[in-house]
């Protein structure tokens, strides 16, 4: 009996096309399913796990004594790159910052024509502008917070973005108001003219998963819209402003980028321009006999003296006519950068900085001159609101008030399982 130690070692031949696998074994590919390729080791090129088609076995030359196979080396295998290309950086969307900037430069706008109502041509052009543009801010606010949850660092801005936000600038406007001679006066849970919309938005975006999970969100949203008329509801937490333009936001939720795409074409934007006209015309011509309260979408039928059928009617005119004016200023709006796209990336800043020298003016009797009751006054104040709004959208308004308005708050949250 020869000693096993110093016999020959037995090789298996390879097939002659040079590819490794079972040489004249009599098996067939593929292999049992518990054995797995990998991509660089599979011959066929097929994924782990997946499944081939038979192939014919491979015959040897000639036939040789079968013995267990020497185990070849461990071939290296290619790793895969340490650190794979990141993707290019996704570019923002001009059109989007385009609406943003032209929205909030109304703001400003109709908070500074409210000493001068008492003119019709004031009084016309402030109900113009609160038919859409405080609906049109929400459906936009709604459609960027349709992957609002899916990201650690958005679910941080709650914090971050509205509730520190909201008390600082709570407090700081309670003490402009005492530095100015009115009485001190401080609500965190009932908010104070302008501040309502940050708290408003919080919750829209806490009841996003809601609206996401139902099947027709719109029509739900509308209906609660409606029937919110019926209750007298408190402004604490902006429950009343919650209500009464919650389906803007829902219908923002929903949209899709083909849907602003639709807007896009020709005789979109004819019916737009006459849209717009028309709804100047009516503003016009409603201005002298038309109560206000309406258009702060707040207030209950009740506090309107509307019955109940006339209260239902109106929200739904006053719905269509916003939604009708929002598509239609979508349509109008340019798609492709311009000199204030940079400006719609900061309004956060024009919203809540805006109030102070508002404030001020108001308080010093700036708005109070005579011939700013009529259409003089008018133009003169609308184009000092869009220059207040561009200086305070700015880079330096931001890098100065940025530790306030945007503060970091890292070391409040727990830092995500790696797993």
């Amino acid at each position: 009996m020869s000693d096993t130690r110093w016999s020959p070692q037995v090789t298996t031949p390879r097939s002659p096309d040079g590819e490794s696998g079972p040489a004249d074994t009599g098996a067939r590919w593929p292999l049992p399913e518990e054995t797995f390729w990998s991509e660089a080791t599979d011959p066929h090129g097929v994924p782990p796990g997946e499944r081939t088609e038979p192939q014919p076995a491979v015959r040897a030359e000639r036939p040789v004594i079968t013995a267990p196979a020497a185990q070849p080396e461990a071939q290296p295998q290619p790793r895969p790159q340490q650190q794979a290309e990141q993707p290019p950086k996704r570019k923002r969307d001009p059109f989007l910052d385009n609406v943003k900037f032209i929205l909030i430069a109304l703001v400003p706008l109709g908070h500074s024509l409210v000493p001068t109502l008492s003119a019709d041509s004031s009084r016309s052009l402030y109900i113009f502008i609160y038919t859409f543009h405080m609906p049109l801010f929400v459906l936009i606010s709604g459609y960027l917070s349709r992957n609002f949850w899916n990201s650690n660092a958005k679910t941080n801005k709650l914090v971050d973005t509205f509730l520190v936000p909201y008390v600082i600038v709570e407090v700081g406007y309670a003490a402009l108001r005492f530095a100015l001679g009115q009485k001190w006066s401080l609500t965190i849970i009932d908010p104070a003219w302008l501040n309502w919309y940050l708290l408003a938005l919080l919750f829209w975006r806490l009841s996003t998963p809601v609206w996401k999970r139902m099947k027709y969100p719109v029509p739900v949203s509308i209906a609660i819209y409606l029937f919110a008329g019926f209750s007298q509801i408190s402004g604490d937490f902006s429950m009343d402003r919650f209500f009464g333009l919650l389906p803007f936001f829902v219908i923002g939720l929903v949209m899709q980028p083909e849907h602003f795409e639709l807007l896009n074409r020709r005789w979109i934007k004819i019916v737009s321009v006459f849209t717009v006209l028309g709804a100047a015309a009516v503003a016009i011509y409603i201005a002298p006999r038309s109560p206000l309260g309406p258009f702060y979408y707040k207030n209950s039928y009740q506090d309107l003296d509307l019955s109940w059928y006339m209260g239902l009617g109106l929200r739904v005119g006053l719905l269509v006519c916003a939604l009708a004016m929002c598509f239609a200023v979508l349509a109008l709006v340019p798609r492709k950068e311009t000199w204030y796209t940079d400006l719609g990336t900061r309004t956060l800043y024009c919203y809540l900085l805006h109030g102070i020298p508002v404030l001020i003016a108001k308080d010093q009797g700036w708005l109070d001159f005579p011939w700013l009751y009529g259409p003089l006054g008018v133009l003169a104040i609308t184009f000092s609101s869009f220059a207040l709004a561009i200086v305070l959208c700015l880079p330096e308004t931001r890098t100065v008030f940025k530790w306030v308005l945007e503060p970091r708050l890292t070391w409040l949250y727990r830092r995500p399982s790696r797993r």
